[in-house]
């Protein structure tokens, strides 16, 4: 693994507090009477702190809250950190030469006028 990436939201759009449960079924009593932001926070750091004493880099992505806007950057980011990964590696991130081979063959085993050839290659080859 390169690094981690993890995606922290600063403000929470609703907080609860975890109420306490008879049976304790799920062992998580602990919790009750416990903010879920608190809880939450508490994940995010310990994420980070194994990561790092695992020796794996951490990149964080703090969102100030979760809305359309904020969502729309985040999804941009990863569509562009994609493309330069791509461009990075020698490979063109905009090129699907493994989804036109799949059509290629699913409209030949359809049948597709014009695929007859294909089509009798590929049922030789699964039997």
């Amino acid at each position: 693994i390169l690094f981690e990436t993890v995606v922290h939201i600063a403000k929470a759009q609703k907080d609860f507090f975890l109420k306490n449960d008879a049976t304790n079924g799920d062992g998580l009593n602990f919790l009750s009477n416990q903010n879920m932001s608190v809880v939450n926070q508490k994940a995010y750091e310990g994420t980070i702190i194994a990561h790092t004493e695992g020796g794996t880099p951490n990149m964080v992505l703090e969102m100030p809250e979760v809305n359309e806007s904020e969502l729309g950057y985040l999804i941009y980011f990863f569509e562009k950190a994609c493309a330069v990964s791509g461009y990075l590696l020698g490979v063109n991130p905009f090129n699907q030469p493994g989804v036109e081979s799949y059509k290629k063959n699913m409209f030949a085993l359809l049948g597709k006028p014009g695929y007859e050839d294909a089509k009798a290659a590929l049922e030789a080859k699964i039997g």
